[in-house]
């Protein structure tokens, strides 16, 4: 898998925040933002194909 870098710019308060966050799951910061990016990713594929097949079928 090919990697590539995503620079960011945040305020202290939520850069404290994200790496209690990751504390609590035993992660690195960079880990745990990577991970929520990919459910929210996931979250947002697995609404668009349900809404699909409910289309499909006609379900409202």
């Amino acid at each position: 898998m090919a990697t590539s870098v995503l620079s960011l710019r945040m305020d202290r308060e939520l850069l404290e925040r994200l790496r209690r966050h990751a504390a609590r799951r035993g992660m690195s910061v960079q880990d745990y933002v990577v991970r929520t990016l990919i459910r929210s990713d996931f979250d947002e594929r697995f609404r668009a194909a349900v809404e699909e097949t409910e289309r499909f079928y006609g379900v409202t």
